[in-house]
Order: C-alpha cells, then structure tokens, then sequence
C-alpha cells in the first residue's frame, strides 16, 4: 500500500456534517484479509460512537475522546450514589455532564452478539417502523431511514441515519450530535522501503484530527524484531496431591513455592508492520428548522399551473385559491401504486386516491381522460406528496369533471358506479351461485387474484399499449381463471372434441339458455381474450372484431377506452350471475 493510503488524507478531509447517511455506531471492517503477523495481511478499521448533547453544552462534549464515548461501552441502566442512571443516558464519571446515547448496545447474555437498539424515543418520534435491518418512515412513503448492517456471522458493525432526519429531530430537541472516530490502517509487508516517514514514524494534529504512523519491524508471526520473552514458572509446595481433598493454605511465599525462568528470542523471516491510526471528534450542529418533528413551516418547492396563461402558485397559495388543478392520468398509477398507496371510487367518475396512508385526496375524470383536483386538496399534502402530484400537472383543459363539480359544487353527488368496485364482487357472485347451483366453481381460487384485482383499472390505459396491458391481466382475471375441467363435469364436451374455458362457459350457460343471449353476454369476454395477443402481432383484423365485441369507442381517451371494457367485463359477469340465479 502507499504511504497516501496510511496518511489516511481522504478521511481527513471529510466531513459527516455534509454527509447524507451519518454513523451513530461503528465496529467495521471495511477490509480485512490475511493472517496477522504474516506478509499480506491487512485490515482497514472504523469505529464510531456518538451522544446526544444539549447545545449549550458542546464546548464541554469536546472534553470526551474515544476512550469516553467510543465502542468500548455496552450500555446498561446502573446506580450511581443511589441514583438510577436509565440506560439511554451517558453520565461522565463526575457525574455533571450529561449527554443521550442514540443507539444502545446491549450485551448478549448468551453466545449470540450483542444487539443494537435505535433509541425508542427517536423511533417514536419520527414514526419510524422496523422492518428487518431498515427503518422506514410510512408518512414520507416509506423511505429508508435509518439502517443496520451486520457482518458475515451476523453481529451488528455499522448504524446510520438519514443527516435530514436526525438534524430534524436535534433541532426539535435543541441538541447536537458528539461524534468520536477511531480508523486504523494496518498491513504487513515484506519490504517497507516506500514509506519514507522519518525514524519510521510520523505525526499530525489539528483541531478535529490526531493522527500517527508508523513502521516497526517485527518477526513473522507478529513479534518485535530481535526482541526476546522472558518466560516464569511458580508452583505451589505445600500441597499433598493424596490427600482426598486437597487444600492450599496461605498465600505463596519463598517456603511454600518454588519457582523457574527463563528467556527465548523470537525467531522468524524479518518483516514490517505499518499503520495509521487516525482519532477524530466532529460535532453535527442540528438544522436550522424541524418541519418533520415540530411542524415548522418550510419555504415552498412546488408550484402548479392554475391558468390557462400557464402562471403557477405554490402549494401554500393554492389552499385559498378557490381553484380546481389538472393533471395527466398518469399521476393515478404513480400514486396508488407506490407502497402505502390507494384507490378508491365514489361513483363513475369520481374516486380518492392516495400515495400514504390519510393523505387520500378527492378527484375527478373531466371528459378528456384528465384528472382534476380542487386546488386546496393539493395545497394540504406535504411538499414530497406535492412534488409527485406536480411532476403530471398540466394546463387547464377539458373543463372540470361534472361529476365533481357535481360533488363539490352542487352537493349532489353523481347516481353512477364505477366498474372497478364490481369486478372482485362480480367473479364471487358467480362462484357462489354456481356452487349453489350446480356445487362446482366456475372461477379458480388464486392467492394472486385479489392483488391483481386491486391493480386492474382504467388508469392502467395511458396509451395503446398500456391499454393492451389491461386487456392482458383482465384475461388473466377471467379467461385463466376459469375452471373447465368443473364446468365441463355438468355439461360433457363431445369425443374428441375439446372446449377451452370461453367455450366451456359458452355451452355450460347454452344448456339452459338461448345460445345467441348467452353469446351477447359473454362477448365482452371473448374480445378481452383475444385483445391479449394484441401487442404479439395480431392481425389488425382481429383487433378490429375483438374491439366490436366488446363495443369500445376507439376515439375515446385511453382512460375512457379502458373505463368502457371494464363495463362491459363487469356487465358479463353479472349477466352470468343472473342465468346462475335463475338456474332450475
């Protein structure tokens, strides 16, 4: 390695403060190879601990080195004079200064390694959740927060925070963070010659940093060079091994002990050990506000086209505007789909969608396939919720959604429902009525089913070939779903003859009812079921009769076109329950 390398000058120019991730605790090896005391042995060590100080108080935090506040201490509650002291606190040995420990190192108990906790106030506090070495905060969309990295034999080595989060909370609690460093390079080399510090050691210190290297020559195994161990021998006595049971009284003197030693010099091939240990105490001031903890106000990032002139207002102007925003349908998918996300209907055209839990936010589909929302609604999510509704704002167009203005406006909200409530209630109703009816069900039962079904909606059709996509899973849905081998017990396919589902269906509900009604409900069906190939060179004549089938306006916006298949799927289902109730 080069004498750069144990100079360690990249870490002494770095700084947490500017970092984004900042350790609260670290026992790392970022590399670690070899066998100590042999040519090619090398390590490369981080160590870290950290307290909580009250601000007014850092000048005296400085006081505290490694050997303080470092990784030497597991961390317990105690009694002090009478006085328990709660695990969370660190206390100097004076007992006048006090300081928080953010991350608590509990011993194990048992041959497991010890376990670190994040201080549950912190946790609390920030609304953090666990979930197995990350904490994620569910208000923010769930983005990572803090995080735990474990070595190979699964003992904790590194926690660290998000810098936006922890100077938040700091600042809430009008503290900083006294952090202290301990890095070592070390390696064993055959020929030291490139290392030019003289007498073999070298030294800095400044106002955060104390570094040293240095070069010793040593035997291989580890042992100084030309050095010697001086070995002695005591033994007892006064001991009589015969007796049954043996005793040593007293305590050793010359008359009842007898004692040896001797020296040996330390042999092996002549190697050299060379190292850098750097000793480092930085100081995290808080931030200058904590919007997250304490609420405070934030100046605005995101701004919204509220004209058809194109001027914007940010999201704090928007809440008295009187206004109603709009914005591409694709903003939908990028909400409900992210974790934490939801949709939900109200009636045809109208429905509440979410990106986290409680932050749902009324809108309607004005009739261009757009995607209105009354202005204060946006104007009340926080900044990170408003920057996603922002990146698909767009210039007014199409009007407001009349259903919602139907709602918001008017107070009368829209007698229509949206299809999407009904497809999940569509396909149980028929299982069972079938089972009722004929004890058989016509759907499978699949644990993917309800997840799929909550993802199955218009605003999955942006485009053509998103469009395909919704015909795809809709088949998927329904044409995979359905049980042949079932129906076909009821009603017995001629020899060599062979049915698939659709024609199962088809000739099941036929037994009972007139072919060409039963064709006029199941259509929908069928032309969903070949619109699937439709992005797998599909003839355009093919695509031109599914589409019939299912009766689509091909001028129609996207979302629309995927609102009318959706009917007309629904529409089949509940056609189909209709011939099961009716069944004789």
């Amino acid at each position: 390695m080069n004498q750069e390398w144990f100079e360690m000058q990249d870490i002494r120019r770095k700084s947490f403060s500017k970092s984004v991730w900042i350790p609260l605790r670290s026992v790392l090896n970022k590399e670690k190879k070899g066998r100590y005391g042999y040519e090619g042995y090398k390590e490369d060590f981080f160590g870290s601990g950290s307290i909580a100080v009250p601000n007014d108080k850092v000048e005296e935090a400085k006081k505290l080195g490694w050997m303080d506040i470092g990784i030497s201490h597991n961390h317990s509650g105690w009694v002090d004079d009478g006085k328990y002291i709660p695990a969370e606190v660190y206390q100097d040995y004076g007992g006048e200064f006090e300081g928080v420990h953010l991350v608590l190192d509990q011993m194990s108990q048992d041959d497991g390694p010890n376990v670190w906790h994040l201080n549950q106030d912190l946790v609390v506090t920030l609304g953090l959740k666990r979930e197995g070495n990350s904490w994620v905060c569910p208000n923010d969309g769930y983005v990572e927060v803090a995080r735990l990295d474990l070595s190979e034999n699964n003992k904790p080595v590194l926690l660290e925070i998000k810098s936006q989060y922890l100077k938040d909370y700091l600042c809430a609690r009008d503290m900083a963070l006294y952090m202290t460093h301990y890095f070592n390079r070390d390696t064993i080399l055959s020929d030291a010659s490139h290392i030019v510090w003289e007498n073999g050691n070298n030294k800095y210190e400044d106002e955060l940093n104390r570094w040293e290297g240095r070069v010793a020559e040593i035997h291989e195994g580890g042992n100084p060079f030309g050095g010697k161990m001086a070995v002695f021998h005591v033994a007892r006595t006064d001991v009589d091994e015969t007796d049954d049971v043996p005793e040593i009284s007293g305590i050793p003197t010359d008359e009842n002990t007898h004692g040896e030693s001797w020296e040996r010099e330390f042999e092996g091939r002549k190697l050299y050990r060379v190292s850098g240990e750097l000793w480092r105490n930085e100081v995290i001031l808080p931030g200058a506000i904590s919007p997250k903890v304490r609420g405070d106000e934030t100046q605005p990032t995101t701004f919204f086209v509220v004209d058809a002139e194109g001027n914007k207002s940010c999201g704090r102007d928007l809440i008295d505007s009187g206004k109603w925003v709009w914005f591409k349908p694709e903003v939908i998918m990028a909400l409900c789909h992210r974790r934490g996300g939801h949709l939900s209907f109200y009636t045809a055209q109208t429905g509440s969608v979410s990106c986290s839990h409680g932050y749902g936010v009324h809108f309607g589909v004005n009739e261009l396939g757009l995607i209105n929302v009354y202005a204060k609604d946006i104007g009340l999510l926080p900044e990170w919720q408003q920057q996603i509704w922002a990146g698909y704002n767009i210039t007014p167009e199409g009007g407001v959604s009349n259903e919602l203005l139907a709602s918001q406006v008017k107070a009368q909200p829209a007698d229509t429902k949206a299809p999407e409530q009904f497809l999940g209630q569509g396909i149980e109703l028929v299982n069972k009525l079938a089972m009722e009816k004929l004890n058989i069900q016509i759907f499978r039962e699949h644990d993917a089913i309800p997840q799929l079904i909550e993802k199955t909606h218009r605003f999955r059709a942006v485009d053509e070939q998103s469009f395909f996509a919704l015909a795809k899973d809709l088949a998927r849905l329904i044409a995979d779903s359905l049980d042949a081998q079932a129906m076909q017990t009821i009603v017995t396919p001629p020899k060599k003859e062979k049915w698939g589902s659709l024609k199962s269906l088809e000739n099941l509900l036929a037994s009972k009812y007139d072919r060409e009604l039963v064709r006029k409900i199941t259509s929908s069906l069928v032309g969903v079921y070949e619109l699937r190939h439709a992005d797998a060179h599909l003839p355009s004549s093919k695509i031109e009769e599914a589409f019939k089938l299912i009766e689509i306006d091909r001028a129609a916006p996207f979302v629309y076109q995927g609102f009318q298949m959706l009917h007309h799927v629904v529409s089949s289902l509940f056609g189909i329950a209709e011939g099961l109730e009716k069944w004789k």
